[in-house]
Formats: C-alpha cells, structure tokens, sequence
C-alpha cells in the first residue's frame, strides 16, 4: 500500500496485521481523488490540488486518506481511530512520511468524538473542508454511520460546500445523511464510494 500522488507519492504506508481494518485499496483511492480534483476544478499541474484544505479522517485505519490529501497539498489532517493495532500503524506512517507537524489523532472511537462535541470546537479558520468516513460496512448499513455524522454537521465544524466521502458495500444505498446532499457514487468492485455536499445552514440559496 502506497500514496498514489502529491508531494509523498509512492511513499509505503504500513498496514496493521490481521484483518480487522480494511484500507481503503490504492486504486479505490487513486480513482477517488481523481473524482474529488475534477470537482473542485483544479488540475495536478502546478499547484498541489488540495492546498490549504482542512480534512477530517473517521474510521481511519491506516490513514491513508487523510494521508494521501497532505500528500496533495492539504494543511491539516485529524484522523479518528480507536483500534490498537490501527493506532499504531497510523502514528507510524505519520512519523515516517514526516508529517506530524500537521496532524491529530484521536484515539477514541467516532462517536466519542462528535458527541462529546471534540470536533465542534473548531474556529472559522479551522473548518473542515474535506471529510472522509470509511466505516465498518455494517455500520453504514445499520444506520451508526449517518448518527455520528450529525453533531459534526450540526455543529460549526464543516466549512460551506464541504465536500463528505462515505465508502460503503455496493450491495448496500448510500447512507442518508441530514443536512449533506448526496452528489454522486461510484462503485469499484464490491466498494462504492458516494460524495456528498454540505450546505451551510446560514446559506441563502437564491432561486434562479
């Protein structure tokens, strides 16, 4: 398992041993972040792609999305991960790709996380532009998934037209989640990835 691109590109990530963390592969996350710079309209030549974007982690195993999004220009990265071996490979590959210094992590489950409102206290400055969650497939399923996304996207945390990547089983519908919009998915084998939009709830959308 590698980054497939950015400043960090072809750099190994470590993996847990076992199998009670799936990574996202690296062709599902080459493909995906293809899809996410085509819709934010911005070209790998020149710039890195996601400068000074703000990305939020869930579920995050190895790291390796939030990871690939530093390696293409992101500011900063907080990863959210309760698992002891996941943890350990995740602190690892930060340590050696050299990125500490724009990272977090949280060991503590998802919804920890939201309801204890840790990731609500967040400034304007330091909302979040781009979050990925990348569940245990039954928990999309069962519906825990689009709970512990409330309070994140009820709270002041998501930035306006923040853009929310699930991975779910393509056996499975997209999750609905309140107050995100669900813009496209794309399925890869037995994974689909789905993308959705937040709108700001202070946003006056005006009727053409």
């Amino acid at each position: 398992m590698r980054i497939t691109g950015g400043s960090l590109r072809s750099r190994p990530l470590r993996a847990p041993k076992g199998d009670r963390t799936r990574p996202t592969s690296d062709r599902v996350r080459e493909a995906l972040f293809s899809i996410l710079v085509a819709r934010i309209g911005r070209t790998d030549d020149g710039e890195l792609p996601f400068s000074g974007d703000r990305v939020l982690d869930l579920y995050a195993g190895t790291g390796s999305l939030g990871l690939e999004a530093l390696s293409r220009g992101a500011a900063h990265a907080t990863f959210v991960e309760e698992g002891r071996d996941a943890l350990v490979a995740l602190r690892g590959n930060i340590v050696e790709l050299g990125v500490a210094k724009t990272t977090t992590v949280l060991a503590m489950s998802v919804e920890r996380a939201t309801r204890t409102r840790t990731l609500g206290r967040i400034s304007k400055e330091e909302q979040l532009t781009l979050v990925f969650a990348d569940p245990p497939y039954k928990l999309v399923k069962g519906g825990e998934l689009a709970r512990a996304l409330g309070p994140i996207v009820e709270s002041d945390a998501l930035a306006p037209d923040a853009t929310v990547v699930i991975e779910h089983a393509s056996g499975d519908a997209a999750p609905d989640v309140s107050g995100l919009s669900l813009e496209e998915s794309r399925r890869y084998g037995d994974t689909t990835v789905s993308l959705y939009l937040y709108r700001s709830r202070n946003r006056h959308v005006v009727s053409p």
